[in-house]
């Protein structure tokens, strides 16, 4: 299996809630089933498909799931994902916000 190297958008899946931890208060066909989260980030760590991974999103929050998707689409048909538009994001904030001002 190949490797995932370390910083490509990747999308990760994680269990957030447990069917035992979902409150009592809410509907039961919502509290029958698993509140699960899906993230898109930047792998901090090179990995195979289905490891415990580490991302970090873009507005700089570090999430934990299993990887499922490597350069995942958006599927509102915008068209595939350009990964050099992502870059140019990450620059453009890293100039407008930069810490050094």
């Amino acid at each position: 299996m190949e490797k995932v190297k370390k910083g490509t958008w990747v999308r990760i899946h994680a269990v957030a809630l447990g069917v035992a931890d979902r409150a009592a208060n809410i509907p039961e066909d919502t509290r029958s089933v698993p509140l699960e989260q899906w993230t898109k980030g930047r792998l901090l760590e090179d990995a195979s498909m289905g490891d415990e991974v580490q991302v970090k999103t873009a507005c700089g929050r570090i999430a934990t799931g299993n990887l499922v998707e490597v350069n995942p689409q958006y599927e509102l048909n915008y068209g595939k994902l350009v990964p050099e538009l992502i870059e140019i994001g990450e620059s453009l904030r890293g100039m407008l916000w930069r810490e050094d001002k």
